[in-house]
């Protein structure tokens, strides 16, 4: 977990609307899944007889899970303070509308994970000018999917960068939760605003994102831990309680990238996918 991923770290115009397949997204060099399912193996070895919690991402649709690692589910996002918010390149959770993989992807986080399912319009996929969010995952287009995650502490502590801001000097194991939503970016400057989407305000007491969307289906509730890349080989262990959303947003573009080069979490580019968890052992069941 590097800067609070979850992947943190501790420490041309087109006039037509018709409807045309959600843009494929970038080309990086795959690894094909061989590698992929090396890294699980390494993963059920490194974690093995080693009391390993919960893992994620996983898919929502599979409901069971043999982790016998308890912990107290976090409480409700309003009670909690909302300390860093982030998105990963892709979802790395599948399930809802968001089943299409994108492949495996270089082994190390990029090209991987799940996309939007949809359709979108001519005009929603029209190029942008300049780069988005450029970085180490590639930069961002119009039909690139992204997860966000809108992370909680119980800790008394304010947003800020990586997992740092989660955690304080009286309370170094907060619960955590993250909020999590599927967006589809698109040009297009009537969709969903993400500055808006996420403004921070102080509510009773704690620090929230003002502007949570929702109605975007009933969550998934599970125990999980942190993710990205830095664990596709290796255990995290960090307790997480995970509530992802099951419908997919779609987000202007313009906004993203206005978001990125002025916010409070020094996010600049979108983080890295982890492989979808899929050893039982490592998984818990979703009530």
């Amino acid at each position: 977990m590097k800067a609070l991923s979850l992947a943190f770290g501790l420490s041309a115009v087109v006039a037509s609307m018709s409807p045309v397949c959600a843009a494929p997204g970038h080309e990086h060099s795959s690894v094909g899944e061989a590698l992929i399912q090396s890294q699980r193996e390494a993963l059920a070895r490194s974690t093995s007889k080693q009391g390993f919690g919960p893992q994620a991402p996983r898919d929502l649709n599979q409901v069971n899970g043999l982790n016998q690692r308890v912990f107290m589910q976090a409480p409700p996002r309003t009670e909690l303070n909302l300390c860093n918010i982030h998105f990963h390149a892709s979802a790395e959770h599948k399930g809802g509308e968001f089943t299409t993989y994108a492949g495996p992807g270089d082994g190390k986080g990029a090209g991987t994970g799940y996309r939007y399912n949809g359709t979108l319009t001519a005009a929603e996929l029209k190029p942008v000018q300049a780069p988005v969010g450029q970085g180490k995952y590639g930069d961002l287009n119009p039909g690139d999917t992204i997860e966000v995650h809108y992370v909680h502490s119980s800790a008394k502590v304010e947003p800020g960068p990586g997992l740092g801001s989660c955690v304080s000097p009286s309370i170094n194991n907060p619960q955590l939760r993250v909020e999590t939503i599927v967006a589809v970016l698109v040009n297009d400057s009537s969709a969903a605003d993400f500055q808006g989407l996420t403004a921070i305000k102080r509510l009773n007491g704690f620090y929230q994102a003002s502007g949570f969307p929702d109605g975007l289906g009933e969550p998934v509730t599970y125990a999980g831990s942190t993710t990205g890349p830095s664990y596709n080989e290796q255990g995290s262990p960090f307790q997480v309680t995970w509530n992802v959303r099951p419908q997919v947003l779609k987000v202007d573009i313009a906004s993203v990238d206005r978001w990125l080069k002025d916010n409070p979490f020094e996010e600049t580019a979108a983080h890295g996918v982890r492989n979808l968890v899929q050893n039982q052992t490592l998984l818990s069941p979703i009530q």
